[in-house]
Order: structure tokens, then sequence, then C-alpha cells
């Protein structure tokens, strides 16, 4: 029987696999293990050059297929609702969406902002956080208060869905700071309601969407680069239209779950006539 796999974690690369040595321990330990799985595959399908490098430590890279993740394009036609006015926003707004983790980069946007207090109208624009605790909020919530910018963010926590595609469809843009990302679906979904985004070019980001094509990417942990690049669109509304026009068509085109599904069953399909044909199935 064919053995496909795909791997969601970037297999060794996430930043807590090394936040301790107990950690360090026990991923050294796995690796004969994950070895052996990887082995024993018959294709592993991977979302970017990225994570196909990952693999490439492990195995030849003949068992490799590269799948871009896609997005659900339902999410287009869902109901709408009115977002600022169950959240009392009376103001353009940027969106954050996501974990409140340090590793989602949320203290270098909070320092961004911060840099940003006194070089944009705070009654024009404001910035949204929406997402659920994994051990940052208490943090996040002390520095918001520290640099005294309540004034200019608007904390959503455990949103519902609904209301999570509602805020892509009101935003202006979409700042995702993030240190570690594999392949990140966030900001194609931004891209589904032509919204462009602000991230970093870290791990798999510059694989997934394409500075001054669809969105800008910045150095992470640089929230002087971070704030001009969020003042920069703030400003200049062409180009955060055409970011977002063209992130636009990446999903349209390609980053669709559509498409996703096809190129799965097709190697699945593949597979299946290979075996049979050497008489296994």
């Amino acid at each position: 029987i064919p053995l496909v796999i795909s791997d969601q974690g970037g297999l060794t690369t996430h930043p807590d696999l090394t936040s301790s040595l107990t950690k360090k321990f026990l991923i050294t330990l796995q690796k004969p293990f994950i070895k052996y799985i990887i082995n024993s595959a018959t294709k592993i399908v991977v979302p970017n050059d990225y994570e196909k490098k990952i693999f490439l430590e492990f195995c030849d890279e003949s068992k490799i297929e590269v799948i871009q993740n896609g997005i659900n394009l339902d999410i287009l036609t869902s109901k709408e609702l009115n977002f600022k006015k169950k959240y009392d926003i009376n103001s353009d707004f940027v969106l954050f969406l996501g974990r409140f983790s340090k590793i989602k980069g949320l203290d270098t946007l909070l320092e961004s902002i911060n840099i940003l207090k006194n070089k944009i109208d705070t009654s024009k624009t404001k910035f949204i956080i929406m997402g659920v605790d994994f051990g940052f909020e208490s943090e996040m919530l002390n520095i918001i208060t520290k640099f005294k910018l309540g004034n200019m963010i608007k904390v959503i926590k455990n949103p519902p869905r609904e209301d999570v595609i509602q805020a892509y469809r009101e935003s202006k843009f979409l700042v995702y700071p993030s240190r570690w990302e594999l392949s990140p679906l966030t900001p194609l979904e931004g891209f589904a309601f032509k919204k462009t985004t602000i991230s970093t070019t870290a791990h798999g980001i510059p694989h997934t969407i394409s500075d001054d094509q669809n969105c800008i990417l910045v150095e992470p942990d640089d929230p002087n680069l971070l704030s001009e690049s969020i003042l920069e669109l703030i400003n200049d509304e062409k180009k955060c239209e055409r970011l977002g026009i063209s992130g636009y068509q990446t999903v349209l085109k390609t980053c669709n779950s559509e498409n996703m599904v096809k190129n799965i069953l097709t190697i699945y399909e593949q597979l299946i006539k290979e075996k049979s044909k050497s008489g296994i199935m």
C-alpha cells in the first residue's frame, strides 16, 4: 500500500523544538524514527521549496512533491455582518490575526505601532489584534499599557469564524510579523478579499507570498522596517490596492483548495497505477 505523508509542523525547524535542553534532547532522540518514516514513504507532499529542502536532509528528491497550500474560496460567499459596528470601530483598521504568541511577532508589532503613534492620524487608523492566547496575552496587554497604545489598538479575543472573515473583508490590509511559518494561510485568506499583507522573510513565508508582487516582506524582529512599511501602505492606497488585487489573482489561479485537492488526487492516482502495473495491488 503506498504511503503518502505530509508534514504540517516544519519537521525539525519550529522554534519551540529548540526552546529548552529537554526539547533538544527529544528531537535528537526522535530523528531516527523520523528518518525511518520518511524512508518508508512512497511520496512526501510539501507546500513549498522551503520544506522541500528540509526533507532533502532525509530522503531523495524524487520522493518529494511540492503542492502549494490553498484556501477555500467559499469564504467569499459567507454572510456579511457589520464588523465595525459590532466592535465599535469608527475608523479604518489594520488587521493582525493569529495566535497571541511571541513566535507570531506580536512584540515587534507593538513596538512598530509605538513608533507610529506620532506619525499617523490615530482617529483615522486603528490596529485590530484578533486571536487566541498561546501564552503571550498577558505580556501583550502589559506592553500595550506600557506604551500607552490603548487608543490605537483593539484586542479581540477568541473571535468566531464569521467575525474573522468579516475582519478580512473590512480591513485596509493585514500585518503578520511572524518569526516562523511553514506555509501561512492567513495572508492567503486576506488575498481572497483583495487585502495585501505585510509579513517577514522568515522561513517558509517568502516561499508562499511574494515581496512587492502581492505583499511587502521585511526582516523579522525589525520594528523600524515594519513601521515604515505600515506607514507606506497607509499613505499609498494605490500600492495597497495593487498588491491586494495581485494577491487575489494568486489565490484565484493557484493557492485555492480546489487546485490543492486536484493535485493531491493526481499523486494518489499515479501511485495506484504504478502499483497496478507492477502487480502488487
